[in-house]
């Protein structure tokens, strides 16, 4: 009884999210474009039978473009559905679009606006992207015959026990999962504790990613322009720049030995970061003002997207965003995998197997507080022996867990075969 109260409240909130969706529209107008989709309206003919991947944001849609790509490469002409929760994750999405395809939100988890959802799309299968499980989506599909897995699959700790304590509401919509693939045999066991049907353990698709070849030569040729070591603090969140300023600005004299790179993980905060580095008396060069290389000031600022080659390519070690905070972390498989050396904070619990791994391979390094992770990128950038040794031992950790897009896609394939 416990899923028609859950319905009962997300059908009553509806508002609320309208209203949500329109204070996030003033900074990213993209939150205000197909509001109806939302709710289950999808007023476009769609053609049934297209395999639907759901990747929530845009973390989630980089990975799918890499299940995409080795998809389309064992079955060509396969046709997708591709659904968003972010107005970043659509927009990333939208470069994955080939004829045939299409592209929604999600809509919010009533059983009505889910019924017009999968009534409207009527797809063969659908991958919800790494964490993604709802219960009314779940059931829907379960109820209608659509075989629904959870591909690169990660649970932590935290989202364990949060799902143990909503068991009767969790164990049904795990459950109702055809497959969880799981990036490693730890997140397998948290799965299959919650009611998952956990069919294999196939790595992170994200260690099958390319960097761009010609971002992370232009990176690394406009980091030997620079003349100084460069220090790049990658996805950064809410009060971590903070933390970053106040620690530079404690030791000025050292910390000007080298030239910051601050890259925060969301656009709509790309000005606020700029604000706050300008509050603490630092000059601000923003990557959207770039012609042909860097202008010289105090922090470079990476407002674009897309870039992230690029900007691991200019860094000679990265801090890692999402771990000065208790946040999970973000991922640095990409990091790794461009031979840019991490200095991690405590909290990497979104990722703690990558970054376990990371760390004994000799491709990362743990550190407690921001004032220590300034000091020990201080040192590293300093160290050029050391630093080689990281950045060797980032790109032999990157291409020894590759495999996971080829595992997924076959599996994938398997299901949905006639």
């Amino acid at each position: 009884m416990i899923r028609p109260f859950y319905s009962l409240v997300m059908s009553g909130v509806q508002p609320l999210l309208r209203r949500k969706l329109r204070r996030r529209g003033v900074a990213e107008p993209g939150y205000l474009q197909h509001v109806d989709e939302r709710f289950g309206i999808y007023p476009e003919p769609a053609e049934p039978g297209s395999i639907w991947v759901h990747a929530v944001s845009l973390g989630e849609t980089r990975a799918a473009a890499i299940l995409l790509e080795e998809l389309r490469a064992q079955q060509p002409g396969a046709r997708v559905l591709l659904t968003h929760g972010t107005a970043t994750g659509r927009a990333e999405g939208e470069r994955l679009l080939r004829p045939g395809d299409a592209q929604a939100w999600l809509p919010w988890d009533t059983p009505q606006a889910v019924g017009r959802f999968l009534d409207h799309f009527r797809p063969r299968a659908g991958v919800l992207m790494e964490t993604e499980v709802w219960p009314n989506l779940a059931a829907g599909c379960l109820e209608r015959g659509v075989p629904l897995v959870l591909a690169n699959a990660r649970l932590s700790e935290k989202s364990m026990r949060q799902a143990l304590r909503l068991a009767r509401l969790a164990r049904p919509a795990y459950g109702a999962l055809a497959a969880a693939w799981a990036q490693t045999d730890a997140d397998a066991r948290r799965l299959a504790r919650v009611g998952a049907h956990v069919g294999g353990v196939f790595g992170n698709l994200k260690f099958d990613a390319a960097p761009d070849a010609q971002q992370l030569a232009r990176g690394r040729g406009w980091r030997q322009q620079a003349g100084r070591p460069v220090v790049m603090f990658a996805s950064s969140r809410e009060r971590e720049e903070e933390a970053l300023f106040q620690a530079i600005a404690q030791q000025r004299t050292r910390a000007g030995e080298v030239q910051w790179l601050v890259v925060p993980r969301h656009p709509q905060r790309f000005a606020e970061v700029g604000a706050l580095a300008a509050h603490h008396g630092f000059t601000v060069s923003r990557r959207s003002g770039w012609n042909d290389a860097p202008q010289r000031a105090d922090i470079w600022l990476g407002d674009s997207l897309g870039e992230m080659a690029l900007y691991f390519g200019m860094a000679d070690a990265a801090l890692l965003g999402g771990s000065f905070e208790p946040l999970g972390g973000q991922n640095l498989i990409e990091a790794a995998a461009c031979g840019c050396p991490v200095v991690m904070g405590p909290h990497t619990f979104n990722f703690a197997d990558a970054a376990q791994l990371a760390q004994e391979a000799g491709a990362a390094l743990r550190v407690e507080t921001m004032a220590q992770g300034v000091d020990s990128a201080l040192a590293l950038a300093a160290n050029r022996e050391r630093q080689g040794a990281m950045s060797a031992a980032g790109l032999a950790f990157a291409a020894a867990h590759r495999g996971a897009a080829e595992k997924t896609a076959t599996a994938l394939l398997a299901l949905v075969s006639p």
